[in-house]
């Protein structure tokens, strides 16, 4: 299946996205001053409130009880999110420390633990995602893998033949193989 076709597509390219966003944001902002920190982080809550509202809004108008409980799960966890972050900050305080402090350490903290959680949620985005391919009626590609495998020994040992010949390789390249060694890494 090419990924391009796969029902995970448009999931895929959003997680890439925000990625994206993320590794890029953090870096300028280490190099920036505290007045691109200051617009990048408005942005980036901007856009987190947008987001929460879209949520909302889906949790509201679905017709599928499982969709809305799902969506509602995730509001859930935002809100909770924000309890912990104002916790975090008497939790840590110490008589050493001064009340900005604090705030700065559980602010560092706390970024540290939601990497932590896009990391484990990734890890359960693959099992989730991994299970649900699995529990589909597919075609069991091992057999076809391995037919692939045996031609392509063929082909690698024609291609000997035919550079030992002196024969020009035809620039043929087999895609689903690679896509396979790729994913197999």
């Amino acid at each position: 299946m090419n990924i391009d076709e796969s029902v995970f597509a448009y999931k895929l390219y959003e997680m890439e996205e925000q990625y994206g966003k993320l590794q890029c944001r953090i870096r300028t902002c280490e190099r920036g001053g505290k007045d691109k920190i200051h617009s990048e982080l408005e942005r980036a809550r901007e856009e987190y409130a947008e987001n929460s509202r879209l949520l909302e809004e889906k949790a509201r108008s679905c017709r599928s009880p499982a969709v809305a409980r799902l969506t509602q799960v995730q509001l859930d966890y935002r809100r909770k999110v924000e309890e912990l972050k104002k916790q975090v900050v008497s939790d840590l305080h110490s008589d050493e420390s001064s009340p900005d402090e604090d705030k700065s350490e559980a602010g560092m903290l706390y970024a540290e633990f939601a990497m932590d959680f896009a990391t484990l949620a990734m890890q359960q985005a693959l099992i989730s995602a991994l299970s649900a391919l699995d529990s589909q009626c597919l075609p069991d590609t091992d057999k076809a893998d391995n037919r692939d495998n045996a031609d392509n020994r063929d082909n690698a040992d024609n291609k000997d033949n035919a550079d030992n010949s002196g024969e020009a390789d035809n620039g043929r390249k087999d895609y689903r193989k690679e896509e396979t060694m790729i994913c197999r890494k």
